[in-house]
């Protein structure tokens, strides 16, 4: 078969993709998107692979079953490359000589078997990326003893919640240092020439062995009831490997020799679950999917002489002295190109020119006044972004159903997760939270994620913030999917606040977008509305909302009648409907449409929510902050008088609302102009308000939920080291509770909350995530960029004393700003020469191979700053890239570009 041109492939897929529908996104982009990091870090444990009764997805495919198994719905690897739909993979497969096993993917102990939850038990890097992809470095430690799958495993049981996870450094398999560094480099050539540098460092004191399998195969598309064959990879005598494939085309890998002249070994083994190892079936092929492994570890006999298969691995056998590397190089192209040099000078030269052009790229979005620590860590921040891109596959009805041929899935599933959501048929590239506890998207993460992306690939992030309000994914009742385990609990609605701040990093200029994005979410708001405000009291529900354990109940499911009010829901709707009015606003007074009416209707429905903060009872005078309130079915309210940034969240409802919207918002003479009047702010003539003023000849208003004096009393909780500030940012939950714990006594009921500024010491709602004290970067990034608001309306007249007893009055901006270096500060080198996000690891602190190599975790102790939870969180932990651009002024504050997008209309005006 003639290889096809990427044009051709692209304009094939472009009529109709697996679903039937026309194609979208990431088809249209640059052919440079045809090939990626796309490939999961872990399919095993997910929802889409569990077919289990009771759904327990960790048990039905544990991590032993993985080598065996041939997914259904994604393929997983080391340092994984596929193209776009994930039909052929390329990734890395290593052996020490002493492993029970290849390491063909990560381990890590599952929900059931840490003592914090499930987490990750490896230590690799994502490097360098370019959002082409054109340009991809990853690094992984491992080990040359035997890895210690069992000490893992046992010592992570036996261990109590008060103590803190058994990390694989514990265990001293790398003392001596005896382990690899492996680094991977992927390289395009063009859009379908990948060049891939396998090199390989022996760190320990003594010459070993290692084995290298790179390894070649195509996602299982044949065994679940589709009318197509396996693709075949086949060897050649001059020790290459072909394939052709009907939408890839002809492709062949090239493989360079050993470091001594060696050709490596080609094993062959076919892509099939072995159904005789798991089940004790008659087997599918004499080569099932673990063949490779069998034969590399124990000399089975289960690869195909005849050198042809579904899955193949080149098999490299290296001895290494101490100190010493290896340089191992392959391509993958199109078959039929001739060429010198293709992996000798051809080969270097692109390597080093596809290196140039990443560091051009960064070199141009660095901050000029950006220290180098500051731009290693905001390149290794995108880099993660870039390299956390991967297919998600979840056709929920088929999934909920079975596949034609295949055992049909217990009765008992389909009541179990999702069943509301047969209208859900992803297959789509997504940005990932994390790339191995987090393998699947979820909704409020995936926002915040796209607002750092947005810097380094605008059209991907916009692509991902529309991707979840297409018809595929949003539900027909206008429901957003949460995240996989279960699509219907609910995330903060942040869609439309991430969508202002991704057009305004992008210059304000791409108003079709916000267009789109505007009517989507316009059925959203009403779902929202219309769904979780039980009682019409314009306070509202929603449970958990993304911060798991904040409370001392679940909020998502509570153990008796009754009703829980929530002053972070019903703050996060306030920012809805001002992020909504906004971009009503910008559609409108740009002229790029008619939106005025919905610019009323969104304010209107901000008054009645301001309204109710303010009359219902939400609001504690004595402590000057929010509190969630339960109502019991007899009508007895219930405060739940906890401190924490749950009862923040109102603060972050504020916009600026110009004199032309104001004018005509007042004269319809509904609910808006009733909030205005009770505020005293009915006249626009008053500009002698704190809130109402003129800004450049015209009249603005500082919309917020709360009055300034409340914003001040909150402010000084918020900023008071006590309480809520710490080094390194703002804690979820106040120190306070250090000292006062807090318990809540419902109907004879107790339950109780305290400080844990580490992992949670107690039974968790939602994961291995704690929201009791460490430091999390959403809501700090939140807090800054409305303090940036307050700033840019308040300007110099606005003082708070920072922090809190200090003595110190300063404006809102250096708040800002401050609040933004603690965060930075949390993957610094200090004056003490130590990255706190470290802790106490003294490898990772001074130890050259481990020390400038970052991980972006999860959240942050509240207390000393040390990186905890999931390990690869570049989710929205990478936001860190986004404040370290801010910080030194390489991104002009929302408001502002707002501000320019309308004045600049108003000109071409006039």
């Amino acid at each position: 078969m003639k290889h096809r041109t990427a044009e051709q492939v692209g304009a094939e897929r472009g009529r109709v993709d697996s679903f039937g529908r026309l194609d979208q996104g990431l088809r249209h982009a640059s052919d440079w998107y045809l090939w990626g990091p796309y490939l999961s870090e872990r399919q095993w444990g997910t929802v889409r692979e569990d077919y289990s009764a009771d759904g327990d997805a960790w048990n039905y495919l544990p991590h032993d079953h993985a080598r065996s198994v041939a997914y259904r719905w994604g393929e997983d690897g080391l340092a994984g490359f596929c193209d776009i739909e994930q039909r052929l993979c390329l990734a890395l497969a290593l052996w020490n000589g002493n492993d029970p096993i290849l390491k063909e993917r990560a381990f890590g102990v599952n929900s059931y078997e840490g003592n914090h939850g499930e987490d990750v038990k490896e230590y690799w890097w994502y490097l360098d990326a370019l959002p082409s992809h054109a340009s991809n470095r990853w690094r992984y430690h491992y080990p040359q003893k035997s890895y210690p799958y069992q000490k893992l495993l046992q010592e992570n049981q036996s261990r109590g919640k008060d103590q803190p996870e058994y990390e694989l450094l514990d265990t001293g398999v790398f003392d001596d240092d005896r382990y690899w560094v492996v680094d991977v480099d992927y390289a395009k050539a063009d859009p379908t020439d990948i060049l891939m540098t396998v090199t390989v460092t022996n760190a320990g004191p003594d010459t070993a062995t290692l084995h290298v399998l790179p390894t070649l195969w195509y996602r299982n598309t044949w065994s679940w009831g589709e009318p197509t064959d396996a693709p075949t990879i086949s060897g050649t005598p001059e020790g290459a490997v072909t394939t052709t494939h009907p939408f890839l085309g002809d492709l062949e890998l090239l493989c360079g020799p050993a470091p001594d002249g060696d050709q490596p070994q080609l094993l062959f083994c076919d892509n099939v679950t072995n159904v005789a190892r798991l089940y004790n079936q008659d087997p599918l092929s004499r080569y099932p999917a673990d063949g490779i492994n069998d034969h590399v570890v124990t000399g089975a006999a289960t690869v195909n002489p005849a050198m042809t298969g579904s899955k193949c691995a080149m098999w490299y056998q290296l001895s290494v002295k101490s100190g010493q590397s290896v340089e191992l190089r392959l391509r993958l192209r199109p078959a039929g190109v001739t060429q010198a040099g293709a992996l000798g000078d051809d080969f270097t030269d692109i390597s080093a020119e596809r290196k140039a052009d990443a560091d051009e790229f960064y070199a141009e979005l660095t901050p000029p006044a950006a220290s180098a620590d500051e731009a290693a860590v905001m390149r290794q921040a995108f880099a993660g972004m870039l390299w956390s891109k991967q297919l998600y596959y979840y056709d929920v009805a088929r999934w909920l159903d079975g596949d034609p041929g295949q055992p049909a899935p217990p009765p008992q599933r389909q009541f179990i997760r999702n069943d509301r959501w047969r209208n859900f048929q992803a297959f789509d590239v997504m940005s990932m939270p994390d790339t191995w506890e987090y393998p699947w998207f979820a909704a409020w993460d995936l926002a915040f994620q796209c607002v750092a992306l947005a810097h380094v690939d605008p059209a991907f992030a916009k692509y991902q913030l529309s991707l979840l309000c297409r018809e595929w994914f949003q539900h027909p009742n206008g429901a957003l999917p949460s995240y996989e385990w279960n699509f219907s609990d609910l995330n903060p609605p942040v869609q439309a606040w991430a969508a202002l701040e991704v057009f305004a990093i992008d210059n304000g200029r791409d108003m079709d977008f916000l267009s789109r994005i505007f009517d989507k979410l316009l059925v959203n708001f009403t779902w929202w509305i219309n769904r979780e405000d039980a009682d019409g009291s314009n306070l509202f529900e929603g449970g958990f909302l993304g911060l798991d354990n904040i409370g001392p109940l679940n909020r998502s499911e509570l153990p008796f009648e009754g009703i829980l009010e929530q002053s972070d829901a019903t703050g996060w709707m306030a920012t809805y409907a001002l992020a909504m009015a906004q971009i009503a606003a910008i559609l409108h007074g740009t002229g790029y449409r008619p939106a005025l009416d919905l610019v009323q209707k969104f304010v209107e429905h901000f008054a009645l929510i301001a309204d109710a903060l303010d009359t219902v009872g939400v609001w504690d005078e004595a402590d000057g902050m929010f509190y969630d309130r339960i109502v019991l079915p007899d009508g007895t309210v219930i405060p739940v008088r906890v401190h924490s940034m749950v009862a923040m969240i109102p603060l972050l409802a504020t916009a600026v609302i110009d004199e032309d919207v104001l004018e005509q918002s007042l004269a319809v003479g509904k609910r808006f102009a009733d909030y205005l009047r009770r505020r005293g702010l009915a006249d626009t003539e008053k500009t002698d308000t704190e809130v109402l003023r003129l800004q450049d000849g015209q009249q603005r208003l500082l919309l917020g939920v709360i009055g300034m004096d409340r914003v001040r009393r909150m402010m000084s909780t918020l900023f008071d080291p006590a309480e809520f500030l710490s080094p390194h940012g703002l804690r979820s939950l106040s120190a306070y509770h250090r000292e006062h714990p807090y318990v809540l006594n419902v109907n004879g009921l107790q339950a109780g909350i305290d400080y844990e500024p580490a992992e949670s010491t107690t039974g968790m709602f939602g994961g291995n995530s704690n929201w009791r004290g460490p430091v999390w970067f959403p809501l700090n990034f939140l807090v800054a960029s409305a303090l940036e608001r307050f700033y840019h309306f308040c300007g110099q007249e606005l003082v708070i004393e920072y922090p809190t007893g200090s003595g110190n009055e300063v404006t809102l901006d250096v708040v800002a700003d401050d609040l933004r270096g603690r965060l930075v500060s949390l993957f610094l080198v200090g004056a003490d020469g130590n990255r706190p996000c470290f802790g106490a690891s003294q490898r990772m602190q001074t130890d050259p191979r481990w020390r400038d190599n970052l991980l972006f975790h999860e959240y942050f102790n509240g207390d000393n700053g040390t990186g905890l939870g999931a390990s690869h969180q570049t989710g929205w932990t990478g936001l860190v890239a986004d404040v370290i651009r801010r910080r030194h002024g390489a991104v002009p504050p929302m408001s502002e570009v707002f501000s320019e997008v309308m004045a600049s209309r108003r000109n071409r005006s006039d």
